[in-house]
């Protein structure tokens, strides 16, 4: 068994990963409120038809937005799944191998789920 990371070293990644959950949780926030706000503005008083190019423009915004907020999401996910790994005192084990993740890529990517040998294989595969 790996040796696991100190109650400090956890507290650290702890708050690293909250951090991020609420500035993921403020974009999606920010997408939606902007996504509201341009459906209210859509109202034309000229009483012209929007352009075929401005809609087109409108149309790609909207699903850029979407594409973004997707990957928020589940990115999201794993900072929910990391932070659970950390009160159940398996944060930082890699789930597939069982070897420990070195700190200097929880660093980079706080809510890492498989040591970089794993992960290297699964993209291989077409995986996560």
């Amino acid at each position: 068994m790996p040796d696991k990371l100190d109650a400090k070293k956890l507290d650290f990644f702890k708050k690293l990963l909250l951090r991020i959950k609420a500035q993921i949780q403020g974009d999606i926030r920010s997408m939606a409120d902007e996504s509201d706000g341009d459906q209210a503005d859509k109202g034309d008083v000229s009483g012209h038809a929007m352009h075929m190019a401005d809609v087109a423009t409108d149309m790609y915004d909207r699903e850029f937005n979407l594409s973004l907020a997707s990957n928020d999401r589940e990115i999201l996910q794993k900072v929910d799944a990391a932070l659970a790994r950390i009160e159940k005192k398996t944060y930082g084990i890699c789930q597939k191998s069982g070897k420990r993740i070195p700190e200097s890529r929880l660093k980079a990517i706080p809510y890492a789920e498989y040591c970089l040998e794993v992960q290297e294989e699964l993209d291989r595969k077409g995986g996560r």
